[in-house]
């Protein structure tokens, strides 16, 4: 419960903390202010979102027929490897350590992160990543072709013979990626355990703030072990060892090990925060009080521990025996007890309140629907007959973007909307907003639901052709991708038009609890005049109790709202 001293610190700015980063220059400078290389991680990250939505669409296109007649097989082999490995490296895992980046500081009363100087280093580290993997359709053979899990022996086979490959890029990319994140976790648990503010004790924390914190120990614990995995690889497939290659004597499988022992919690690190920004959007648009907060708390960690005992359910098929797979079944259906938890909660909180069905809870309710059956699918695929019968088809590809587009992304959406006022001052138009959610809703089901009868009926996937019994669903999936795409036209134009010319936004345009809507919009540049004191747990809607001890008219005037 130790908290550094403010006067300790060193602050990363001299400017009067009344004045907020305004210029843009300052958006493409090396700043170590945490709002700033917040949005800095978001812009980055929607800008290779939308490279990743284009490999997308062109491998819809060229599955809408069942022969392989739109692009080469080896193009959309690097396609699909190049879109696996955007979205997870460049857009899941940046985006959401930009909000966490924005936001930790502001809702835990510090005026900035532990570490600002290596918080900027962590995020220059992402365009290099960007730059490497984007470079490498520009070498001899073109971008890896080996997926973006890249099992051995296929991702050590270079018919090029040129020592730079795709391959060795993408393997090099990955291991950056993997030391960038470790900085960011490093200065994530620093700030949370050492920075919070006079008064906030674990318990006082905002479920955001516990999700960060859950989610960035998976990173300390595990990210190493993938990190070391590409390594080894590169060695293997640059100097020769043999680590995994079995031509030297290595183990392939053994990658496998390396790979999901951190991909899998992987996945934790990505919906954890969402989960986060669920608790943070359902009680202000439901105007009560969280339901369960200690125990939803509790249920993050708890999701954290439990998540470094379940990777070997991914290698059910990979000669694993038949014990370890009980072992691997139960655990991985055990996760959904802490995750129950969360839901539970979510819709005691919203059951019975005073709804706003505005676009970051619309947002939030059709994230929430979509993880709900995904965590269906995801009990199913935890069985091994299941499991087994469905490997490698697209059930699988199914589920999984349920979870990655249908929940995070979902997510992250109802997140931006939520804090575009306080990250810009501006309110952004509601009505683009509302369409944005009904294109993107029915386009993410049309897209991702006729996976699952498709891998039901054996369609494998990572294939450019099938038999033609699999075309219906193939059209519907991609027709849904299409319109997948465009729902992202009228949400560019919401953002840019709203920065430039929206309505000004007031500090707490939702009349919501919590730090961060104690500050100006946008914050400035120290967050904090008076660093506050925390006095009562967060969410405390209807409850007639401040936040902090400094009684500020903000909460009241929230308080107020309720009556």
């Amino acid at each position: 419960m130790t908290n550094i001293p403010i006067e300790g610190l060193s602050l990363p700015s001299e400017k009067p903390h009344h004045e907020s980063p305004g210029d843009w220059k300052e958006y493409f400078s090396f700043s170590t202010d945490h709002k700033v290389i917040g949005i800095q991680y978001l812009v980055t990250s929607f800008f290779f979102f939308l490279v990743g939505g284009i490999f997308a669409m062109v491998l819809r296109g060229e599955l809408i027929t069942p022969d392989a007649d739109l692009v080469d097989r080896t193009v959309y082999n690097g396609m699909f490897t190049m879109h696996g490995t955007v979205m997870l490296f460049l857009w899941t895992f940046p985006s959401l350590v930009g909000f966490a980046n924005y936001l930790v500081p502001l809702m835990i009363g510090a005026r900035d992160m532990a570490f600002p100087r290596l918080n900027a280093v962590a995020f220059w580290m992402v365009p290099v990543v960007g730059i490497l993997l984007m470079g490498s359709f520009f070498v001899p053979g073109g971008p890896a072709q080996a997926g973006w899990w890249s099992y051995p022996p296929v991702s050590l086979q270079n018919p090029t013979g040129n020592l730079i490959n795709g391959q060795v890029i993408w393997l090099l990319a990955v291991a950056i990626s993997g030391v960038s994140s470790i900085m960011g976790a490093v200065n994530f648990v620093t700030t949370i355990v050492k920075m919070r503010a006079p008064g906030m004790t674990f318990f006082r924390m905002p479920l955001f703030v516990w999700a960060v914190f859950s989610a960035q120990i998976i990173q300390l614990f595990g990210l190493p072990a993938l990190t070391a995995g590409a390594v080894m690889l590169l060695l293997d497939l640059t100097v020769g060892t043999g680590f995994f290659n079995p031509a030297n004597g290595g183990n392939p499988v053994m990658f496998q090990h390396y790979f999901w022992f951190y991909s899998h919690p992987a996945v934790y690190v990505i919906i954890l925060p969402v989960f986060g920004i669920f608790s943070e959007i359902f009680p202000v648009y439901s105007r009560k009080p969280l339901f369960g907060y200690k125990v939803v708390a509790i249920s993050s960690l708890l999701i954290a521990v439990v998540s470094a005992i379940v990777w070997v359910h991914h290698m059910y098929v990979s000669g694993t025996p038949g014990w370890m797979r009980l072992i691997f079944m139960l655990t991985t259906m055990f996760v959904s007890v802490p995750t129950g938890i969360k839901v539970f909660a979510w819709v005691a909180t919203i059951w019975g309140g005073k709804l706003r069905l505005n676009t970051p809870m619309l947002f939030a309710l059709g994230a929430l629907v979509m993880f709900v059956f995904a965590g269906i699918t995801g009990i199913m695929l935890s069985s091994v007959p299941v499991d087994v019968h469905v490997n490698n088809t697209y059930f699988v590809v199914g589920h999984f973007h349920y979870v990655l587009y249908g929940t995070v992304t979902m997510g992250l959406y109802a997140a931006i909307y939520h804090w575009f006022p306080k990250m810009t001052g501006r309110m952004y138009y509601e009505g683009w907003g509302k369409l944005h959610f009904a294109l993107a809703f029915i386009g993410t089901n049309l897209n991702f639901l006729p996976m699952h009868p498709l891998g039901l009926q054996g369609m494998l996937r990572r294939v450019a052709s099938y038999a033609p019994e699999y075309e219906f669903w193939n059209i519907i999936a991609s027709l849904g991708a299409f319109l997948l795409g465009m729902s992202t036209l009228p949400f560019i134009f919401n953002m840019v038009i709203s920065w430039m010319q929206g309505e000004k936004a007031p500090d707490n345009p939702w009349q919501a609890i919590g730090l961060e809507w104690m500050v100006s919009s946008p914050p400035p540049v120290e967050n904090f005049e008076e660093i506050p004191i925390i006095i009562s747990e967060p969410y405390g809607y209807g409850k007639s109790e401040p936040l902090t001890a400094q009684a500020d008219s903000k909460l009241h005037s929230a308080i107020a709202f309720d009556k």
